[in-house]
């Protein structure tokens, strides 16, 4: 009996790393690191769960001025309302990746509507820019056993990152700076937020004022940016 359940709390704690860890191999490989070369300061900036638009207008301003390149992982029912600023992320020269349509907590969900869920969100991108995304990150990271296998079947690899600074919960501008230029290493793949996965116009005014702030600190830092690899 011992032995079984010892078994059991493996098994269930293999599944939840599975599922809840961003970056876990269990379910399949998510690129929680950019594969950087030792004493190479390559940072990849991304934003989930855009276009908004408040925020994301002012994020690509403040790319464009220095010249940076992020990732965005779009939100297709936010693209299919604001194309035209999916467009301009492309336009701009962006890596795009798939978020999904709803931004729904995909371990959730059946094989068919995951399966749903990412090619509605790829269809949205691909009406409204052109692209056809190469890239998939879960909403939260969280993944089931047949979440990465599907976004492969679409042509998608799946990330995750390694440094995420809770910009979402709008900790203020200094405090989302402070997290992201004090946590970012070498390679690191970090988590912002240009929209809200809940809340088609909410809040990310904070994170926006908080971008041209962290590229400065961070290029001052010796770091260049680079777009998530697709392969």
């Amino acid at each position: 009996m011992i032995l079984g359940a010892t078994v059991g709390l493996l098994a269930a704690g293999t599944l939840a790393h599975g599922t809840f860890h961003r970056n876990s191999p269990v379910f399949g490989r998510a690129l929680g690191r950019l594969p950087a070369p030792a004493g190479d300061h390559v940072v990849a900036l991304t934003f989930d769960d855009g276009p908004n638009p408040e925020a994301t207008p002012r994020i690509l301003d403040a790319l464009a001025s220095s010249g940076t390149t992020a990732t965005f992982f779009l939100l297709g029912r936010h693209v299919e309302r604001w194309p035209d600023l999916a467009r301009r992320v492309a336009d701009e020269g962006h890596a795009i990746g798939n978020h999904g349509w709803h931004h729904r907590k995909l371990h959730r969900l059946s094989p068919s509507r995951v399966r749903e869920d990412l090619e509605l969100g790829t269809k949205a991108i691909v009406d409204a820019t052109g692209v056809s995304p190469r890239l998939f990150r879960a909403p939260h990271g969280f993944r089931a056993p047949w979440v990465t296998p599907i976004a492969a079947s679409l042509g998608q690899r799946t990330i995750g990152w390694s440094l995420g600074v809770w910009d979402s919960d709008r900790p203020g501008v200094d405090a989302i700076v402070d997290r992201t230029v004090g946590g970012t290493r070498p390679g690191s793949i970090v988590l912002l937020h240009d929209g809200d996965g809940y809340a088609p116009t909410g809040d990310r005014t904070q994170t926006a004022a908080a971008v041209p702030l962290i590229v400065a600190s961070l290029d001052a830092g010796g770091y260049h940016f680079v777009p998530v690899p697709t392969a």
